[in-house]
């Protein structure tokens, strides 16, 4: 296959079955990559690369971030982009489809996809099968398994080329692709795939109804992305300890996250406009995202755009120094109206290994990592009005600040070392258990 390389509850091992059967090559299919969105994933691979698994990074997509985290450059992986828009490379789809058609896969492949396009008349499915079509064709035969990251998109083109070219599959179901993908289709790849992990109880649960009953227990298995502890140091939180009320000493409020529906930075907009006068406060946001624009915008109608600075996606090193330097972090995730909602997001574990304290609100799988009053605060979805008083109550509340910090830092480090939860990913990629690994020492601490 042409090479582009890149310049740039705990679960039991006996409740891990059907995991894949040698630990030889394994092509990881990705929509898009590297993504400064994605360093979950990016540490998942460079982390199974240092137990062992020989992975080929296959995306969908070219990258379109300016920047990449420190992580990226540690992957040795070599990453194969597949035609992102068939049009753009139409001899090389032209080529894999003379070559494949005549595989014994192809029949029972090609009825799979009509019977999915039936249902989902759309450019992308038939793109989905353009690319799988040239991932089957130029994959080497020494990859016998393939793990798609996501549920939608790239867990179809894995199935399309697992069927072509009689290869086994997996996958890792995260947030939007659960929740946004049709339950036909959910249910149809959990009864296809060899075993899947999600990072969520919540989504544990709901993807385990889908999946057929006479599939082996646990083939949907938890596995939280966690805290690499070795970027996340446990450094103390340097915050400021101001309490709004002198001017010139505003309380820092630090936001990591996209600028999409789902994030609800328009209801942390609108909770921040209501703040009394009296307090003084400065609002750092980090990320990208379609709807920026639209939020500054609301902003500068509400008379508080001169507190706020966006400072748009940012490198894993630019992130930790605004977690260390500000005062409570706040995120206020929504279900947005197409379904799609956070998983547990990780931004919310890199605050708090930090010692910061946090506000979320209690959407989805954020009440697994923290609990009200304990290890952060969680406020309803959508209710600007409670948000607005956990700001403020907090903001005037140093010492309340420092003890739900520290709580948090302690949660983070004892239930969700990204080492310990990577030792469970790998017994999967038959890599064995991880046994001896520091990550034990750390949940025991």
């Amino acid at each position: 296959m042409p090479r582009h390389r890149l310049e740039t509850k705990v679960l039991a091992p006996e409740l891990f079955p059907k995991a894949t059967a040698e630990p030889g090559p394994v092509a990881f299919v990705l929509k898009g990559y590297p993504r400064l969105s994605e360093t979950f994933i990016a540490q998942e691979i460079e982390a199974l690369e240092r137990r062992g698994l020989d992975i080929r990074i296959i995306s969908l997509r070219h990258p379109t971030d300016q920047a990449i985290h420190p992580v990226h450059r540690r992957i040795s992986a070599g990453v194969n982009y597949l035609p992102e828009y068939l049009y753009q490379e139409p001899a090389r789809v032209w080529r894999a489809w003379r070559k494949v058609r005549r595989w014994p896969g192809y029949p029972g492949a090609r009825r799979l996809w009509l019977r999915d396009l039936w249902r989902d008349r759309s450019p992308s499915r038939i793109r989905r099968l353009g690319q799988a079509l040239v991932l089957a064709a130029e994959l080497g035969e020494e990859i016998r398994h393939l793990h798609a990251h996501f549920l939608h998109t790239p867990a179809s083109v894995a199935r399309y080329t697992a069927h072509l070219s009689a290869r086994s599959w997996s996958c890792s179901a995260h947030a939007k692709d659960i929740w946004t993908t049709p339950e036909w289709e959910k249910r149809e790849k959990l009864a296809d795939l060899s075993w899947l992990t999600t990072c969520s109880q919540a989504a544990h649960d709901h993807l385990t109804a889908l999946a057929p009953q006479t599939n082996t227990p646990g083939m949907v298995a938890l596995v939280y992305h966690g805290i690499d502890l070795s970027q996340f140091d446990t450094a103390a939180n340097t915050g400021s300890g101001n309490d709004g009320s002198d001017q010139s000493a505003p309380v820092r409020l630090l936001s990591v996250g996209r600028a999409v529906s789902k994030k609800g930075y328009d209801d942390l907009i609108a909770a921040l406009a209501e703040l009394p006068d009296t307090l003084n406060w400065r609002l750092e946001h980090i990320g990208g995202g379609n709807l920026s624009d639209k939020l500054k915008q609301q902003a500068e109608q509400a008379g508080i755009a001169g507190r706020i600075q966006w400072r748009g996606a940012q490198p894993q090193g630019e992130v930790l120094k605004a977690y260390r330097a500000a005062d409570i972090f706040v995120l206020a995730s929504r279900i947005a109206a197409d379904g799609d909602r956070d998983g547990l997001p990780n931004v919310l574990m890199e605050a708090q290994s930090q010692g910061l304290a946090c506000i979320a609100t209690a959407v989805s799988a954020i009440p697994e990592l923290i609990t009200d009053g304990e290890t952060g605060i969680l406020v309803p979805a959508q209710d600007q009005a409670a948000l607005r008083r956990a700001v403020g109550d907090l903001a005037a509340d140093p010492a309340r600040r420092r003890r739900l910090g520290e709580a948090g830092q302690k949660r983070v480090r004892k239930d969700f070392s990204h080492d310990y939860w990577i030792d469970r990913l790998a017994i999967k990629f038959s890599l064995g258990n991880g046994a001896g690994t520091k990550t034990r020492t750390a949940r025991e601490a």
